[in-house]
């Protein structure tokens, strides 16, 4: 991979930002897009806007075959054993709500178990809390190792006969851990449970095989993957979608209404009433089109090494403590400078044009396991370089040098 000449294909990328050129490092929280996919979105708008499935207009067939041209590149992308399989959402928050809402609420009784891990972004946790709360449900967590990984041998001692649903994160989007769900799926699987994995930092990064994994549900965000905001999917096995009510009623969703009952249509569609994410959904398979011609073991083969790369030139910095795995990271790096909070780190960052994360990523519970308030975060994609990284760790010593003499 040619990562000069993939950088030409992002334009947001050369841009000055505060008088030098731009470092993005923070794709974790959304991906920069390529041309192509901002040309095809335009195009849709430009050329053959219109509703999807409701019209016999040359138009309306156009939308409608590139709506669900999307949808059969998205389930060959992650291995779907067919498109009934793959429900168009806003995202992987709307993807796991649905899981809870529909199928987990209808499953889940008073002492049963829903197993999570103390890693999970909000998105993955607040919803089975909500399930909890209404069904009389347990929540139990898989404790943390030091360098924050989990182990199968304590899943396999938390998951129990009780266990219905095992919700954990495919990708720490904090800590770059990358847990064993395809073991958490068999664990779960004797106990008679199903598994909800979050793959919204798995899923641009990696290749996703939702068959080898043996999942139940699996939720990604477009956004993350080079597509565009506002769309994402819900990977759901077929008998477990057929089983489950929709949870958003209205026009499109439906297959014959009367004044005082209705029924619904067969999937994808019954869980994507009203207009869909018609150019999100275009945009998002022309951003798979992108990633299946660089290649994901590429993808992944790139991101390792600049990973690895920033991890020791990040090692050099006196007083810079690095939160996570040694081995074995996905391509982020969280971090701390001593007595300087991160929000500050990123302001200093900021002004030497190199864009990364601070805060608690949606991670509250985590951040107390790690005993801090919040941490900075450098996060990596194709088009990131090790010039890139070297940016970084100057401008980290120029906070280290400002803060120091402010705290002096």
């Amino acid at each position: 991979m040619n990562t000069a000449d993939l950088r030409k294909q992002f334009p947001i990328l050369h841009q000055d930002v505060n008088g030098h050129p731009l470092v993005y490092l923070d794709s974790a929280a959304t991906s920069q897009k390529p041309k192509r996919v901002i040309d095809t979105i335009s195009h849709y708008y430009e050329q053959y806007n219109s509703n999807v499935h409701r019209g016999v207009h040359t138009l309306g067939n156009l939308a409608t075959d590139a709506y669900e041209g999307a949808r059969e590149k998205l389930a060959r992308f992650i291995n779907a054993k067919s498109t009934e399989e793959v429900i168009f959402t806003r995202g992987t928050t709307a993807s796991i709500n649905m899981v809870a809402a529909s199928y987990a609420r209808s499953v889940c009784r008073e002492g049963d178990e829903i197993v999570l891990t103390p890693m999970e972004h909000h998105s993955n946790l607040i919803p089975w809390q909500q399930v909890a709360q209404a069904t009389g449900a347990v929540l139990k967590y898989i404790p943390l190792q030091k360098d924050g990984s989990i182990r199968v041998e304590d899943a396999k001692e938390i998951i129990t006969n009780r266990t219905k649903i095992v919700a954990v994160v495919y990708v720490s989007n904090v800590l770059g851990v990358v847990n064993p769900v395809k073991e958490l799926a068999q664990i779960a699987h004797q106990h008679g449970a199903k598994i909800i994995v979050d793959g919204a930092q798995s899923t641009p990064h990696m290749k996703v095989d939702v068959q080898e994994l043996d999942c139940d549900f699996y939720a990604l965000s477009g956004h993350k993957m080079c597509g565009p905001t506002g769309i994402g999917a819900l990977y759901g096995k077929k008998e477990l979608l057929e089983s489950m009510e929709p949870v958003e009623f209205g026009g499109e969703m439906i297959d014959h209404v009367d004044l005082y009952e209705s029924t619904w249509k067969e999937l994808p569609w019954k869980f994507e009433g009203g207009t869909p994410i018609i150019a999100g959904a275009i945009g998002l398979g022309a951003a798979i089109d992108f990633l299946n011609e660089i290649g994901m073991d590429e993808i992944e083969r790139h991101e390792k090494q600049i990973t690895a790369y920033a991890v020791d030139q990040l090692q050099t910095i006196e007083g810079l403590t690095i939160y996570g795995p040694a081995k074995d990271r996905a391509g982020l790096v969280t971090f701390n400078l001593d007595d300087v909070h991160p929000h500050d780190v990123a302001t200093v960052l900021d002004a030497e044009g190199v864009a990364v994360r601070a805060g608690h990523h949606c991670c509250q519970p985590l951040m107390r396991w790690l005993e801090v308030t919040a941490t900075a975060r450098a996060s990596f994609y194709l088009y990131n370089t090790e010039e890139d990284v070297d940016r970084l760790v100057q401008a980290l010593h120029k906070a280290k040098e400002y803060f120091g003499h402010a705290i002096g």
